[in-house]
């Protein structure tokens, strides 16, 4: 992620809602992919140090502090555009449910903002009848005794994708059940902002490549989409994944079936994009070699820009990442190896969102 500057000179990250040094209050201002330090006016309009613009603070910043992006003050609007796509909300008469749900939004501002850098149309401006993305953070339905402890579950939230809607499952957000989650499906990695990115990847594949002149392209990377989705759950819940799937999958998961791969990749080519462009806002040089910035808009348009340019900073980036962290007893930054059919799939994607297929 980007970081940013207060007019104090101070520095701002995305998800800052104050200035620590000078106490201005901070918002991202999505219509131009920035975040700035305000001045509020007497008509309580909160004046951008950076454009001189008015604005107001999204209901969901001023009421219940879980966004930290603003609304041009001309707008009808009580939300801001990232929290208009969120359908629903966790029930927030349980105390801990605030607190998740924040963690939730801070997820998906990340995720909008990725993909509003990689030039996808987010939120479907004067497009008619868009099957525009949104979101619902649910949780399981339980029953409890009378004292308030949980017994049962009744009712389990899927995480997924349908038809544009992206359901996560509240308890993703809570350190613990993902933690557990993850052990019990012997994952190396499991973070909410990867299930964001992940169920992106089925929304963007109706959006990009379903009925595209790509689709044979598909097909010959990631294999027929057409086989039988629910069958091929069940084999791979009842048997594992693919034996030998390193060799040509990026995760285990991705076995399962040419969608799941597909959503699999395309979230790991967030992962990339949005680490690499962390780093170079820290001037990180591997070896001599200053690594490049995938998501700045000079580096997308250069036409000599392929992914294997990106992929040789990944690789570098991640083995210090990944040996920065063992050094502090912790696991793998990033516990995956990229075999040359998952390059390929990468290279893919990565040709599909710059126009070069």
């Amino acid at each position: 992620m980007k970081n940013y500057q207060c007019e104090c000179g101070n520095t701002l990250y995305f998800a800052n809602s104050t200035c620590l040094s000078c106490q201005r209050p901070v918002g991202f201002i999505s219509q131009e992919m920035t975040l700035s330090a305000c001045e509020i006016d007497d008509n309580g309009h909160w004046i951008s140090c950076l454009n001189g613009k008015a604005y107001r603070p999204c209901t969901n910043y001023s009421e219940y502090q879980v966004c930290n992006w603003l609304i041009p003050a001309e707008e009808d609007h009580s939300l801001c555009e990232s929290c208009q796509l969120t359908e629903t909300i966790p029930d927030l008469s349980k105390p801990d449910n605030l607190s998740l749900w924040f963690r939730m939004e801070k997820a998906k501002r990340q995720l909008l903002y990725t993909l509003s850098k990689l030039g996808l149309d987010v939120w479907k401006h004067g497009v008619e009848n868009a099957n525009e993305l949104r979101f619902r953070f649910l949780e399981d339905e339980t029953e409890e005794d009378e004292y308030g402890e949980e017994l049962t579950v009744k009712s389990t939230v899927i995480t997924g994708h349908c038809n544009g809607v992206i359901t996560l499952n509240l308890k993703e957000a809570e350190d613990a059940s993902r933690l557990k989650m993850r052990e019990q499906m012997n994952e190396r990695y499991r973070t909410l902002i990867g299930h964001f990115r992940h169920e992106s990847g089925h929304y963007y594949w109706d959006t990009l490549v379903q009925n595209s002149p790509h689709l044979e392209k598909f097909r010959s990377l990631f294999g027929d989409e057409r086989q039988d989705y629910t069958k091929s759950m069940q084999i791979y819940y009842a048997n594992g994944p693919v034996q030998g799937w390193q060799s040509s999958w990026i995760s285990a998961y991705a076995s399962m079936h040419p969608w799941e791969d597909w959503a699999e990749s395309w979230a790991h080519y967030l992962h990339i994009v949005d680490t690499l462009e962390t780093a170079t806002e820290y001037s990180i040089n591997i070896l001599q070699n200053r690594l490049g910035n995938p998501l700045a808009e000079t580096y997308r348009r250069a036409s000599e820009t392929d992914f294997q340019r990106i992929f040789e900073d990944w690789c570098r980036l991640t083995t210090v990442l990944n040996a920065l962290n063992r050094s502090m007893g912790q696991d793998d930054a990033y516990p995956f190896v990229i075999s040359y059919p998952a390059l390929e799939k990468l290279s893919f994607i990565h040709d599909l969102l710059h126009q070069r297929l």
